[in-house]
């Protein structure tokens, strides 16, 4: 078997690409640990007149942790509790407990006041932002 050509796409690989990468990920997780990467799920926030998203959270459940990859609320909404219910709605769906990275700029409060923990950083300084781990085990 001749052995596989390396190439590098430096902007935007293709679903195809992408596809043959966590494809082979899977089938080597799955054989080894027993379970797969579920599906990933959303907790919209949707305008009252068009029912166009306009925010929410988009979460993907990984081995029983469930890692909010994004969680969103536009500056007009912000302070009336609706990140707050995007969370608790995430905490209804997730099997062990969510966790999430920030940046030093975004809310770490926020979240350290719904009772998640920061468990790892990655530390700032010229040409890099500080970045945080958090997370929340419900058992």
């Amino acid at each position: 078997m001749p052995a596989p050509i390396i190439d590098i796409i430096l902007e935007d690989p293709s679903r195809d690409d992408l596809h043959g990468i966590v494809a082979t990920l899977d089938a080597y997780n799955e054989a080894h640990a027993g379970m797969a990467d579920l599906p990933g799920f959303a907790v919209l926030l949707r305008d009252a007149e068009t029912g166009t998203t306009i925010g929410g959270l988009y979460a993907a459940d990984g081995y029983g942790w469930a890692f909010i990859r994004y969680l969103a609320v536009p500056d007009e909404y912000r302070g009336q509790g609706l990140g707050r219910r995007l969370i608790e709605e995430a905490e209804k769906i997730a099997r062990v407990g969510l966790w999430l990275d920030i940046f030093e700029f975004q809310a770490r409060p926020f979240y350290e006041k719904l009772g998640f923990l920061v468990f790892g950083e990655l530390e700032g300084g010229e040409g890099a932002i500080a970045r945080y781990f958090l997370k929340k085990r419900f058992f």
